[in-house]
């Protein structure tokens, strides 16, 4: 399924995506449609590393300052 949309750009913009669409020898919409995947692509993968970033660190087996090791060595049995 495909969906029409008006798009506005700058002069400038228009000129350039005007000239890629003939180095490239693709239609302006192809062209805009790959560039918006890529993007959607970069940020995706981004977000996906800055969840696993995020949970960096949870398994390590800190509590506060000390570790689990230490926390078992100093209890009483």
């Amino acid at each position: 399924m495909t969906l029409q949309r008006k798009f506005e750009f700058e002069h400038t913009v228009a000129h350039h995506l005007d000239k890629l669409s003939v180095i490239e020898n693709k239609s302006m919409s192809s062209l805009i449609q790959e560039m918006i995947e890529e993007r959607y692509k970069k940020l995706k993968k981004q977000k996906m590393l800055d969840r696993f970033y995020s949970g960096v660190g949870l398994s390590t087996g800190l509590i506060g300052d000390a570790s689990i090791q230490e926390i078992k060595a100093n209890r009483n049995v």
